[in-house]
């Protein structure tokens, strides 16, 4: 079945789900919107299976996509599509080469922090992973990358450096998580729609990231009181 609006597809991390915070705010947002649809699939572990299941959902579009917008491993996933199928993608604080870059840490036993479901992640699963893995980038112009610097799980200097030809928004402090995620859904409907930021985008971004970090600081103040 072919949609007849363009597809955004939001694709979750690793250990994650449509359950997330992020997942939750991107689809509430996105869906105020008649221009276009919005997906937010429950991916498999394994990471074959997890491109099918994307794959399939590009092919059920007509391939017809608006953006793609990958957080963590999903940003790598979403990289590999968007080199694919010549779309545009948002990465959220992106895994970057996870196979060679994170070594031996996520082989094993495993539990996604939202479903409660538990399995091993197998050497065929970061074997296949490694495959995946785009570098140099053919269509650097076609990513928008967002990362905090203070992600506690991925080192964000990788991403600033594979994605060294794309537009980039680097903000001081935050997390993996992306503090204030909500705030920059705006500036990915403007990348989706004109594969570039306004000057008006970058000021509300950089207005906004003050006003977070400036927040945070006075956190620790509060309980020292």
């Amino acid at each position: 079945m072919v949609l007849s609006r363009p597809l955004i597809i939001y694709i979750h991390g690793f250990n994650s789900s449509p359950a997330s915070e992020k997942a939750r705010q991107f689809e509430s947002l996105c869906s105020r919107s008649e221009d276009y649809s919005v997906a937010v699939p429950e991916l498999s572990h394994d990471p074959r299976r997890a491109l099918a299941q994307l794959e399939a959902l590009i092919d059920d579009a007509g391939r017809n996509i608006h953006i793609l917008v990958g957080s963590s491993l999903g940003g790598y996933y979403a990289t590999w599509l968007a080199e694919k199928y010549g779309c545009r993608a948002a990465l959220v604080n992106p895994a970057v080469s996870p196979a060679k870059t994170l070594g031996e840490e996520f082989l094993g036993p495993q539990k996604n922090l939202y479903t409660g479901e538990e399995y091993e992640f197998t050497r065929q699963y970061a074997d296949y992973l490694d495959t995946l893995d785009v570098n140099p980038l053919q269509h650097a112009k076609n990513y928008l990358l967002l990362v905090q610097t203070g992600d506690e799980v991925l080192d964000y200097r990788q991403a600033v450096a594979r994605y060294a030809g794309s537009i980039q928004v680097v903000q001081t402090g935050g997390s993996h998580r992306f503090e204030g995620f909500a705030a920059v859904v705006p500036a990915i409907l403007e990348f989706a729609g004109s594969g570039t930021l306004s000057a008006a985008s970058r000021d509300a971004i950089a207005t906004l990231d003050e006003e977070r970090q400036a927040q945070q600081q006075e956190q620790p103040m509060r309980k020292t009181q």
